[in-house]
């Protein structure tokens, strides 16, 4: 079983898909006016947290102007000012800002991935894409040995989700979860037991437009807390 060092050095130096490395290092070279003078990261973007997290936060891709200039995954953006704003108020975060690598921000008791690793044109990655990245929520989900709750950051990240807890020997319940905020879903394995949770991506779209609010996210994180403390209290 690969470390979790290994896993991430792995997925730094992913070339499986060629058209989003182009899009990326594109991106990372012209940049935005707003972070002109910043280097970019421009590469794929690993996960973040400690394998003995009890929660997994699975999101769409890293942001072409957030993760995919900080380097880390939900830094830098506008959905990051809303996540750790609400992981923070749950417990979940040293603090409520995540700006860049080296600002004290780290998750706690949560281990936070995506369905990609590279940031895909219009925020639209294709199922081939999907697919080509799924190794590397493989390769991680097997070092998360205390997992009790994961958390769909959008419909997709929801999907992946439950795609790898199926893999990883999980029974689907009928008929099949969907994906909706604040839905819960127990999965069972031979040996035990995880909740699915849904949550509106704190995409600008979201946030913006008001589907999602500041209440509505700390609802959720909120119950994730309460669900992870009763199924395995540290």
């Amino acid at each position: 079983m690969r470390s979790l060092v290994e896993i991430r050095r792995r997925e730094t130096r992913c070339t499986r898909c060629p058209e989003l490395r182009r899009y990326c290092a594109d991106i990372a070279r012209t940049r935005k006016r707003e972070f002109a003078s910043e280097r970019y990261w421009g590469r794929p973007v690993p996960s973040s947290g400690s394998a003995d997290a009890r929660v997994l936060l699975v999101g769409l891709a890293p942001a072409a102007h957030g993760g995919n200039r900080t380097g880390r995954m939900f830094t830098g953006d506008g959905s990051a000012t809303w996540l750790a704003r609400a992981l923070h108020k749950a417990g979940f975060a040293t603090q409520s800002t995540s700006e860049r690598r080296d600002d004290g921000f780290e998750l706690l008791d949560v281990f936070m991935t995506a369905a990609l690793r590279c940031a895909p044109p219009k925020n639209k990655p294709t199922p081939r894409q999907i697919a080509n990245c799924a190794g590397h929520m493989r390769a991680e989900l097997a070092l998360l040995r205390r997992l009790r709750v994961v958390v769909g950051l959008g419909k997709i990240g929801f999907d992946v989700a439950l795609a790898r807890l199926k893999e990883r020997g999980f029974a689907i319940p009928s008929p099949k979860p969907r994906f909706g905020h604040g839905a819960e879903y127990e999965l069972a394995s031979s040996d035990e037991t995880i909740t699915l949770v849904g949550c509106f991506h704190p995409s600008r779209q979201n946030t913006n437009t008001g589907k999602l609010t500041a209440a509505m996210l700390d609802a959720v994180f909120l119950r994730v807390r309460q669900i992870a403390r009763a199924r395995n209290p540290r």
